[in-house]
């Protein structure tokens, strides 16, 4: 992504940003800038008719700039475009004001985002997404029976770049039928590798796949690289790493990264500090559950602890069309690093994202443990149902059933340290 032109107020933070995306991660990046009331500037064509003095119409497709105000966005998961629409908000020749249109944003071509206020949260998704360090981090190809897929895994993307199916029949004696289709399946697979794996920018080839079929398929390729003298292959070998997998299926790419000895090859990674923090989280709601909050009210309560060393939070939750919900997690990043606290933005087009997502999309590592979770429990059932407000949780807030609940909690408690 280039950054061609940054025009925001110190103020009150409104302004506007002119981009060049260049890969589709870029794209992904300005999904995520994208909100509802925001202003998008960009070319486009349109068919224009024209009606001469003899009544005969003639149409024409004409390259003009619209700038429309932001009411739907959409992105496109398989093709990785990002369609936005809504009316038309500057006067154009050929567009009435008001006039509802669709604009898609494509690579390299250039477009402005004009908001009311470019919060923390944006403008650092402005600086991975333009810092020239990124790109591709690592490969990932699984393969099981007949199936593989050959993905990229960038900083926030996991892009698959082929899908290979192929049917392996059984082995047969006196049939060649599976060793034919098996070789198939790995030229499949060496082509889609040659084409779409860039050397160049990638830290390492991840192969996975239950069993030894990761090893056949490396032999396979380090043979047919040099007998088809293909120079990528051949200079990067050392780039390729084996490891276990369950499946062809893309999921399977976790379970790679989750390996330590895979770890090691790829420290380096934004995926794999992510998993490795993901891992940990996991790890401590087993073992020290006193240690790892998960959900908004816990973790907002243990922020205001100072007890949060490392958030994790989803970027699903800064795409929502609330802008109350939104500024209230931006407010919760921005305090816990004020206070020191490191701050793991997932992408849900990765795995771990999506794993996060499934537990609300916003946990804490916490310095030291808070074993009043109980008492927290019973607040955000209450703030759940409305009972109290937001912004006071004093135990008198409470109702008689909660506080009665509560008691009842603290005889169990008793009578278990006691034996009874």
């Amino acid at each position: 992504m280039k950054l061609l032109k940054k025009q925001i107020s110190s103020k009150d933070g409104s302004g506007f940003i002119s981009l060049l995306p260049s890969t589709p991660e870029d794209l992904w990046h300005t999904y995520n800038l994208l909100q509802n009331g925001d202003l998008v500037r960009c070319t486009t064509l349109r068919k224009v008719s024209k009606e001469s003095s003899t009544g005969s119409v003639t149409s024409n497709k004409v390259r003009m700039n619209l700038t429309i105000e932001v009411t739907k966005v959409e992105f496109d998961r398989d093709t990785l475009q990002v369609r936005i629409s809504g009316p038309n908000r500057a006067e154009s020749e050929h567009v009435r004001m008001g006039a509802f249109h669709t604009l898609t944003l494509e690579l390299d071509r250039q477009f402005s985002i004009e908001k009311l206020c470019w919060d923390q949260i944006y403008l650092d998704r402005i600086e991975e997404a333009c810092n020239p360090e990124k790109g591709a981090e690592v490969a990932c190809v699984v393969m099981s029976g007949g199936l593989a897929h050959v993905c990229l895994v960038t900083g926030s993307v996991t892009v698959t770049k082929a899908r290979i199916e192929v049917t392996i029949p059984k082995k047969r004696t006196g049939s060649s039928g599976h060793a034919k289709a098996l070789t198939k399946f790995y030229d499949a697979i060496y082509r889609a590798v040659l084409m779409h794996v860039p050397f160049d920018k990638i830290k390492c080839v991840l192969l996975g796949s239950p069993g030894f079929q990761k090893d056949d398929f490396f032999k396979y390729l380090l043979a047919e690289s040099v007998r088809r003298e293909d120079r990528p292959l051949i200079e990067n070998k050392g780039k390729f790493v084996l490891c276990h997998s369950s499946s062809g299926h893309k999921h399977a790419i976790e379970e790679m990264f989750s390996d330590p000895n895979i770890m090691s090859r790829v420290t380096e990674t934004k995926l794999s500090r992510e998993i490795e923090v993901l891992n940990k989280f996991m790890r401590l709601l087993d073992t020290n559950p006193d240690k790892a909050y998960y959900g908004y009210f816990h973790v907002q309560k243990a922020n205001d602890e100072l007890a949060i060393d490392s958030l994790l939070i989803s970027d699903e939750l800064f795409r929502s069309s609330d802008v109350v919900t939104r500024k209230k997690y931006v407010s919760l990043v921005e305090s816990v690093r004020d206070r020191g606290g490191t701050v793991y933005v997932f992408s849900t087009m990765h795995v771990s994202g999506q794993q996060l997502q499934q537990v609300s999309g916003v946990a804490a590592i916490l310095r030291y443990p808070l074993p009043d979770l109980e008492e927290l429990e019973d607040i955000a059932a209450a703030h759940e149902a409305g009972l109290i407000d937001e912004d006071d949780d004093d135990e008198e807030e409470l109702t008689d059933e909660m506080r009665k609940e509560r008691e009842n909690a603290r005889v169990r408690e008793d009578m278990a340290d006691m034996g009874l």
